[in-house]
């Protein structure tokens, strides 16, 4: 069962293989940029630092590509539920709401959103206190 305690995700992949040989190799392309500083190979050391930068940022903007596109589907999933449990739109709710307190609200299961979600809007609850307040913990065990 999911709960505020484990809903984190972690893509073993990205977060523990791709991610941080990327960084090695920028590291490894810096350390050699000074090792080779005042010589004749400081042209190719820029040109590995180049491709080093390039590649540690791949993942990086991989992960923000993903990350945009549920956030959005999470705003429209947010719209969807909450017009079908009172018919009206979500969007004056919606701009009362940072990103960060939706995708939070999400969690919470149809017999609390709606009290959470004015308790959200009136008390400015951060996200974190959103989650921790969720006793209906709604899983979402298909997010990036």
């Amino acid at each position: 069962m999911q709960s505020y305690k484990n809903h984190t995700r972690y893509f073993p992949l990205h977060h523990f293989v791709v991610t941080p040989l990327t960084l090695i190799i920028l590291a490894w392309s810096l350390v050699n940029l000074f090792t080779v500083w005042g010589t004749e190979d400081l042209s190719q050391a820029w040109y590995f630092l180049a491709i080093a930068f390039v590649l540690a940022l791949l993942p990086v903007i991989a992960r923000i590509y993903a990350l945009k596109t549920q956030d959005r589907i999470i705003r429209l999933e947010m719209r969807q539920r909450y017009y079908e449990m009172t018919g009206k739109s979500f969007l004056k709710l919606e701009n009362k709401l940072r990103l960060s307190q939706i995708v939070a609200l999400r969690f919470a299961g149809d017999d609390e959103l709606l009290n959470l979600l004015d308790k959200a809007v009136k008390d400015k609850l951060r996200s974190k206190e959103i989650k921790k307040s969720i006793k209906n913990w709604q899983e979402d065990r298909r997010r990036v």
